[in-house]
């Protein structure tokens, strides 16, 4: 299994879309198909903020996670740069794919002099706490309860 920048394998930016969106479209107000899709494609333009990793077995897409600099509005005083869409195909899930991309992702945004990684997580907050990040309180999202996170990245 590697991790790749989707600017590497771009063609899967439609596929990453519609997984996103169908996982966490009911989290925005206005974050469409279309939006994400857009966002997506443009991520596969660069490898620097905001960006997207992606986890592959050979050429079968199992994952990805991106680095963006805000994800969603109502939290944007919140932080300036945000871990989002951390996702796992069902099949690939249970093998530590996610806690690879998890830490991927904290090594770039190190690399990228973040000072301070923030993320959002309706439901996985004791996962991401074994991976060293602390509670930073909670909030709403499309009247969803979320609860927020950070680490310093190094």
């Amino acid at each position: 299994m590697a991790v790749r920048f989707l600017a590497e394998v771009p063609g899967h930016a439609d596929t990453l879309a519609r997984w996103h969106h169908a996982t966490w479209g009911h989290l925005y107000t206005d974050w469409t198909l279309d939006v994400a899709t857009e966002e997506l494609l443009d991520h596969a333009t660069r490898r620097s903020i905001p960006t997207t990793l992606v986890a592959m077995r050979g050429d079968v897409l199992l994952g990805s996670v991106s680095l963006v600099l805000e994800d969603a509005p109502e939290l944007r005083d919140q932080g300036d740069a945000w871990m989002a869409s951390l996702y796992v195909v069902p099949e690939a899930r249970g093998q530590g794919l996610g806690v690879r991309l998890a830490k991927e992702l904290v090594a770039l945004a190190a690399q990228q002099q973040v000072e301070r990684l923030w993320l959002f997580t309706p439901e996985h907050a004791p996962f991401y706490a074994r991976l060293g990040w602390r509670p930073q309180g909670s909030a709403k999202l499309h009247g969803v309860p979320v609860h927020l996170m950070d680490i310093v990245p190094a």
